[in-house]
Order: structure tokens, then C-alpha cells, then sequence
């Protein structure tokens, strides 16, 4: 299902997901509260059934809300080549150097899940942000130049 809706509207993901998945986890929900009830709690199993529990409401949020994710494979993607890399940013110089170079890997994987080239919003950043008012600095995130070069 999420297959299906993948790349669509929030809106429409919000509604698929309320239609579609929110009955089959509720009815996981349920069967999950019945066997943790016949279960004893020092058992492993209940163990795992009541964390599954206790983090329902995270859950929750997935159906509610169709701009989340189903799963966290596009931040993994990201995040392996600062994996890749770890040993190298031992030298960033000081913590402040690892906390820029953390704001630039996020900015360039906010552009790429936007569907921008890192490189092009880059170098239109770099190219107008010497006669850009500081106090909209913001108007250069990747989300607003997506909105800047799309076709009228």
C-alpha cells in the first residue's frame, strides 16, 4: 500500500493510511492489549508486547499524519556516508567544526529529498546570499528555492 501512495500529497497518504492501514493496526493494538493480558509480566514476550505498547502513540502518528515516512530508509541513505566517512571527521578541528559540517550534511540531504541538486541550490545560495537580508536567510532553505524554480 505505502508503495502505492509513495510521492503523493500528504493529504492523500493521510487519507489511504486512515482508510486502509489504521484498521489493521487497530486490530493489531487489540490483539497486542489481549495477549499481553494472558500473559505474565516477567515473561520476555509481555515484555516486548507492553514496550510495543507503551510506544503506540508514535505509531499512531504515522497514520495521522501523511507527511511522515513509513520507515527511515531516506535519513539512513544520508547518514551512511557520514558513516562511511567517521574517521575523517575526527579532524574537523574543534566541536564547532563537526556542528557546521552536521549543518551542512543537513541542509544538502533536506536539497536531495527535496529532489534538488545539492550542487545547483548550493551554488545559487552562495550567488545571492552577499545581498540577502540576514533576517531572511530562511528564504534560501532547499524547500523555499523548490518553490522558487518551479514553472508558473
Amino acid at each position: 500500500m505505502e508503495a502505492e501512495i509513495r510521492n503523493k500529497p500528504p493529504d492523500e497518504r493521510r487519507t489511504v493510511r486512515q482508510t486502509r492501514s489504521r484498521p489493521l493496526l487497530d486490530d493489531l493494538e487489540r490483539w497486542l492489549r489481549a495477549a499481553l493480558d494472558k500473559l505474565p509480566r516477567k515473561f520476555d514476550t509481555a515484555a516486548t508486547i507492553l514496550h510495543a505498547l507503551n510506544l503506540w502513540p508514535a505509531l499512531a502518528r504515522y497514520y495521522d499524519d501523511g507527511a511522515i515516512e513509513v520507515d527511515n530508509s531516506a535519513a539512513e541513505r544520508v547518514l551512511r556516508a557520514i558513516a562511511i566517512g567517521r574517521r575523517n571527521y575526527l579532524f574537523a578541528g574543534a566541536d564547532s567544526g563537526g556542528a557546521r559540517a552536521a549543518v551542512i550534511y543537513s541542509l544538502i540531504g533536506t536539497a536531495r529529498l527535496n529532489g534538488i541538486d545539492p550542487d545547483t541550490w548550493l551554488r545559487h545560495v552562495l550567488a545571492q546570499i552577499g545581498d540577502h537580508p540576514v533576517n531572511r536567510v530562511d528564504e534560501f532553505l532547499p524547500r523555499h528555492y523548490v518553490q522558487q524554480i518551479k514553472p508558473a
